[in-house]
């Protein structure tokens, strides 16, 4: 008995290395394809163009295998996942469908996902009381500015956010909006930073098919996105169009649980 509880110790303690090892790999090269994407706000070259970035397939595919193994031993109970507000809303919305068609003629609904960076982090540094003072004021902002700009908050966890937009163009600027006030006055809101990914598809009415792939395309944007960030989908990129909203130049990657590669641009937050 004691050596079979002696295997089975030093089984379980394997392959929570192991699960280590992919997690700490898989954040950093999800970092390189975060500094690439930063790459793209370089100043323009003497030929004044901006250098293209590209990231690198394999690169990319490695990540997605990485995430996949971590993934394969958390959903075989050996220990618990680590999931982000953000995660937690798109299961929630897959589970739950909520029923967008109505905000628009068409069913077209844009999506956009947020959390804080490093928010378990952040609290425990601050302790309880502190985080819930600053997690209150993050949230109050993101409510003011989605309802001055015709949003819809679909679902609020933590601090998590789910948002749904009939416009793209709405939604973009919500979201440099909440960057800028943040940016602007990081004292009051203890300098945190927020990821925001968007997202917009043809179809997302209830039980429709493509619902849980628009969903899980929002999501993995967001994730993808550093603190201080947005990342936007190609479709939202291409409906609002060259103008006042500035991109970066779009970056071909691969999300988790999306067949193919995806194209998102960053948005440029300044002023």
């Amino acid at each position: 008995m004691d050596i079979a509880l002696l295997v089975v110790t030093l089984v379980l303690a394997a392959a929570v290395i192991t699960l280590g090892v992919l997690l700490v790999v898989s954040r950093r090269q999800l970092a390189g394809v975060r500094k690439q994407l930063r790459r793209n706000r370089e100043p323009r070259s003497d030929s004044g163009r901006r250098r293209r970035l590209g990231v690198a397939p394999l690169a990319v595919r490695t990540v997605t295998h990485t995430l996949k193994g971590a993934d394969a031993l958390i959903r075989h109970g050996i220990v618990a996942p680590v999931r982000s507000s953000v995660d937690d809303l798109a299961a929630w919305a897959r589970v739950e469908r909520p029923d967008l068609a109505r905000l628009t003629a068409d069913g077209r609904v844009v999506l956009a996902f947020s959390d804080i960076e490093g928010s378990t982090q952040r609290n425990e540094a601050l302790g309880d009381r502190a985080w819930m003072t600053v997690l209150d004021r993050h949230n109050r902002l993101v409510e003011r500015t989605v309802a001055d700009h015709r949003g819809y908050v679909v679902k609020n966890q933590g601090d998590g956010f789910m948002i749904a937009f009939a416009e793209p163009a709405d939604a973009v600027r919500c979201s440099l909006a909440i960057q800028r006030e943040l940016r602007d006055n990081a004292e009051r809101y203890d300098a945190i930073r927020v990821r925001i990914g968007i997202h917009m598809g043809e179809s997302i009415r209830r039980g429709d098919d493509l619902f849980g792939r628009n969903v899980a395309m929002a999501a993995r944007i967001a994730d993808l996105a550093a603190g201080g960030e947005i990342l936007v989908s190609d479709e939202v990129r291409a409906a609002v169009g060259t103008g006042v909203i500035e991109f970066d130049d779009p970056v071909e990657v691969e999300l988790k649980g999306l067949q193919g590669s995806q194209s998102v641009s960053a948005v440029s937050i300044a002023p």
